[in-house]
């Protein structure tokens, strides 16, 4: 009866060395990078070719592109605003932190679907036309 009693004890104390070396190891590593922005950090937007698609200006720099569901046709005009209405954090991390309304002057509202969101290279933002940049 021995012998189960070491066993265990030797396999808690084996489970106890492993969890406490893997807090050591992932402390060595940098943190995932996560693509996040405050709402209040967003500055503008543009809608290229009147499609699917939303360039969002975030601080001075970064322009983040979002999906939108397919079918949506969206351009921006003069009289033409988008509205993200906040609802919890104010953290924006995914398409799922999006709520979105195209609204116009005249009381019209199309609510927006966003399915993917990601920040654009340095590169990529270069490549856009200076038209289509928000």
């Amino acid at each position: 009866m021995r012998t189960p009693s070491i066993s265990l004890a030797a396999a808690a104390a084996m489970l106890a060395a492993a969890t406490l070396a893997a807090p050591a190891a992932r402390a060595d590593s940098p943190p995932p990078e996560r693509s996040c922005f405050l709402s209040t950090q967003w500055e503008g937007w543009s809608a290229p070719g009147n499609s699917n698609v939303l360039l969002l200006r975030v601080n001075i720099s970064d322009i983040y592109r979002v999906e939108l569901a397919p079918g949506t046709r969206v351009y921006k005009g003069a009289d033409r605003f988008l509205v993200n209405q906040v609802r919890g954090s104010s953290w924006i991390c995914s398409p799922l932190d999006l709520d979105l309304t195209l609204s116009d002057t005249l009381g019209f509202h199309q609510p927006l679907f966003p399915v993917s969101m990601r920040k654009l290279s340095k590169a990529e933002v270069a490549a856009l036309p200076r038209k289509d940049r928000p």
